[in-house]
Formats: structure tokens, sequence, C-alpha cells
């Protein structure tokens, strides 16, 4: 075939695909209006994890499962819309990480509200401003997220989702590499970038900020300064790159939580979020541990913060695989309230196992 031919043909594929899709929508459509009826959430991780897993197992090449998992999610983006448009809250402003994540989680389609700090996204849940929020819960390189931490603590909120992100820092300015003196990011990134940023400068300040793209509107604005960012908030502020992937190690992954005021259905591939307290005594936190043993409570992370009611109290953030609702989970759990002075389940969500 000529390349004509062969161009026609795409055109004709083309328009079939386009006849499909909207084909596909006007059920979108049908199904929002059952969903409304029965007030069921518009976003259900359960089915989403369950159509890109089909999406992957249909996939004969030769277009990677990436693209079409991407193609997919813009699909149900779109979807929402048709059904009811939702509203993502995130810590903005616009180019940070987590709104780099949401839009590859959630779409061009949907409404995005930038904050200006975390435990603003959890107090718009609670309120039902937003329909979800997403948050950094933790980094390979800089461990647990303080911020979110706290306001798990401090809100009755829900973890509905995971998303995993490869994440690059970039060093922004306007101003050579040795005219800068100050350098402002979020204190996890300044973490992440230690090695670098000690072997580069000798008397530039750092300057913790609430986010990195807070962090890069600061530095436009400001003569001899420079942020620790992403290359979309570069071109948003008008930053130049001047150095690029200046993290420590470059297998740099943070993991963020979608929050909402419930979790998810099993799928079969899950894993449940709980916080619990114990008493300040000998072995308190050793008999909780044993317990997930006997019932084979697999945990995949643990962090601790103080209380701030009691001295020497803390709470523990667990991670672990299976749902809540699985009578296993339900039996050790209720066990394990026995050696807790508090014990909440933070939501059950399918686990998440590829980059975005």
């Amino acid at each position: 075939m000529s390349l004509d031919d062969l161009r026609n043909r795409i055109d004709e594929i083309d328009l079939e695909l386009v006849k499909l899709l909207n084909e596909r929508a006007r059920v979108v459509v049908e199904v929002g209006k059952l969903k409304s009826r029965t007030d069921g959430p518009i976003y259900a991780p359960d089915r989403e994890k369950q159509v890109l897993a089909k999406i992957r197992r249909a996939n004969q090449g030769p277009l990677p499962d990436r693209t079409l998992v991407a193609i997919w999610r813009e699909l149900m983006s779109g979807s929402f819309v048709l059904e009811k448009p939702l509203r993502i809250a995130y810590l903005g402003p616009a180019g940070s990480f987590s709104h780099t994540a949401a839009m590859l989680k959630f779409g061009q389609s949907v409404e995005y509200e930038p904050l200006a700090d975390i435990r603003s996204v959890f107090d718009e849940i609670s309120k039902e401003h937003c329909d979800l929020g997403i948050v950094p819960i933790e980094n390979s390189t800089g461990g647990g997220v303080i911020e979110t931490l706290d306001a798990l603590i401090e809100t009755d909120v829900k973890v509905c989702a995971e998303v995993l992100m490869a994440v690059h820092h970039n060093l922004l300015a306007n101003c050579l590499l040795e005219d800068v003196e100050k350098i402002y990011s979020k204190p996890e990134v300044f973490a992440q970038c230690r090695n670098w940023l000690t072997a580069t400068f000798k008397e530039a300040k750092t300057i913790p900020v609430a986010s990195t793209a807070r962090a890069a509107q600061m530095a436009a604005e400001e003569p001899n300064t420079a942020a620790i960012g992403s290359k979309i908030a570069a071109e948003l502020y008008g930053l130049k790159m001047i150095c690029e992937n200046i993290e420590d190690i470059a297998n740099n992954i943070t993991r963020f939580l979608v929050v909402s005021k419930e979790d998810a259905k099993p799928t079969g591939e899950d894993k449940t979020a709980i916080l619990f307290s114990t008493a300040h005594k000998a072995g308190a936190l050793a008999d909780v541990l044993e317990v997930f043993k006997k019932y084979n409570i697999n945990m995949t992370n643990i962090e601790s913060r103080p209380s701030k009611k009691r001295g020497w109290e803390y709470y523990f953030f667990v991670d672990f695989l299976g749902h809540h609702t699985e009578e296993r989970i339900q039996i050790g759990l209720e066990e394990s309230r026995q050696h807790c002075l508090q014990l909440s389940i933070l939501g059950s969500f399918p686990r998440a196992t590829e980059l975005l």
C-alpha cells in the first residue's frame, strides 16, 4: 500500500473509533442515571482496577500497555463528566507534584481544586466541598509525610486508592547557579536532595514552603532565588531548568493516597490502612504485631507520630495486604483492639502495582 492508502486507512479507523467511543459514552450516561437513583459513588476504585486489568489482558500489541491504560484513564475522566463532574482537591498551586499525580490518575476532564496545604485537602473532603483529594503519604527516599499523617489522625476521611509516581527534582531559577542565594521547596524535597545540595552550595539558604509549586512561584518573583520542583512548574512560572534530576537516589518514588468519604470495595488485590495507639508500657506494640503474625496479616508500611495529647504516647500507621471485610482480617483487628487504646480503619483500597 502507498503512503496515501495507509493514511486513508488510518482515517477510516479513526472514524470508527469515534463512533465506538461515543457508543461507550452513551452507556456511561445510563450508568450515571442508575447511580443517581441509588446514590452510588461516581468514582469506584474497584471498578477502575477491573477495567484497566481487562485492557492489559486484552492487549496483544504493538501498543504497550502503558499507552492503552493512559487512553482509558482519559476515557474514564470524560465518563466522570457525563455522570457527574468530579472535583479533586490537591496540594497546590498548579504545577506541584500532587497536581501531576492527580492529572495522571484522573485525567483532563475533571475539576481540580488547588489548596494551600495538605490539611486543607482533608478539610474539603470532610465538608464535602470536593469529591476526592490526593495527598503524598511517603517517599522512597525521605519516608513519611508528617502533614498527611497528622491529618489522618485528626479528620474522618477514608483512603480509597493509592498512586505511585516517579519523582524527579530539578533546580529552577532565572539566574546563574553561582548567583543563587536562597532555595525554596518542601522540607521532604530538601531531604531527598540533601547530598546534592551539600556538594553544590556552601552558603545558599534553604527555606521550606508548603509545596514545590509555591516554591516555583516565589523563585520567579525574587532575584537570586531558586526552587526545587518539577518541569511543569518551570514551564508554568517561567523559570529555567538550571540542573535536572538532582535527587540523591535515582529511583525516587512518591506514594500518594486518594481520600474521600468512603473506601473501596474488594478487588482481590487490596491493601488496608489502619491507625492505632497503645498504652505506654513495655511490649504494647509487640503485642499488636504478634496478633498480626498470628493471623498472617502482612504489613507493607508502618509509621509513628506522637499523639499530642499525652506525653510518650504514639499513634501508629500501618498498611497491610488484604481488605478489612475479609474474615481473617476482621478477627485479627478485633483481637488487636484488646492491646490498643484506639484502633481505626482508615480504609481499604486497590493496591497500586505500577507507576503512573
